[in-house]
């Protein structure tokens, strides 16, 4: 069965993927999307980023005390850890519980009261003029949210670690600029964007195809849910294996 809903997924993308018929149409969607999935989930990513940080930098110095280890390391671990998973995965989790319910339960309305069927009637590509808009949205807005919650992650550290007499503020800066690799930031970009796509396919999938009434597009929303959190964290582990 895993394959057969692994080849209608791959149909759906080829279709959403055909040359849209009006690419002006399609731009103002996408400037909505990004707005809907952007902004609109900004201050959860700033509220849950910030309080992460300052968590990890309580829980690594009380991991991390011994008069043998310099209080820099705190600031280096908080710093690589929320690059590499916190960050990225954590905010991927979070938008689809967030934004990946919101476009099942829009696309799957849509298809139980036969809007997607009317749109087929009159000769629209109702799979890219609903899905395309949202998936570039996706891919654009998830990296930028990504990069928001690694600063406020960071952030959070510093205030956690000096509110609690955890580490100074000079020790937790001088760790955060200390042995930084560049790779890191690569790979979490590359998350970031695969995410993305993930966040707004899956659920757009599972919307497009639900049948019956309210109660199928509750449980397909559901399902879209579950389905992307654990397909967010297979391709965490993939990207994380052939990265580092």
């Amino acid at each position: 069965m895993i394959f057969y809903y692994f080849g209608e997924y791959i149909l759906l993308l080829k279709k959403v993927f055909k040359r849209p018929e009006k690419w002006r149409v399609y731009w103002k969607e996408m400037l909505h999307e990004m707005s809907e999935i952007g902004v609109g989930s900004l201050g959860l990513i700033i509220i849950i980023s910030t309080f992460i940080g300052a968590v990890m930098t309580m829980q690594i110095a009380f991991q991390l005390n011994s008069d043998f280890i310099p209080r820099s390391v705190i600031g280096q671990i908080n710093r690589d850890s929320n690059i590499l998973e916190l960050g990225p995965t954590i905010s991927a989790l979070v938008l689809m519980g967030k934004v990946g319910s919101s476009i099942s339960s829009q696309i799957g309305s849509m298809r139980v009261t036969e809007q997607i069927d009317a749109l087929e009637i009159m000769g629209i590509n109702a799979a890219g003029y609903l899905i395309l808009p949202k998936l570039l949205a996706g891919i654009i807005m998830v990296p930028v949210l990504v990069i928001i919650a690694i600063v406020c992650a960071l952030v959070g550290g510093l205030l956690g670690g000096v509110l609690t007499g955890a580490v100074t503020s000079n020790e937790y800066v001088q760790g955060i600029q200390g042995g930084f690799n560049g790779l890191t930031v690569a790979v979490a970009m590359v998350k970031a964007f695969v995410y993305g796509f993930i966040i707004t396919t899956v659920p757009a999938y599972k919307g497009f195809h639900v049948r019956g009434g309210a109660l199928e597009v509750g449980q397909a929303g559901t399902r879209a849910v579950v389905v992307g959190c654990i397909t967010i964290l297979a391709s965490d582990y993939i990207i994380t294996a052939l990265m580092l």
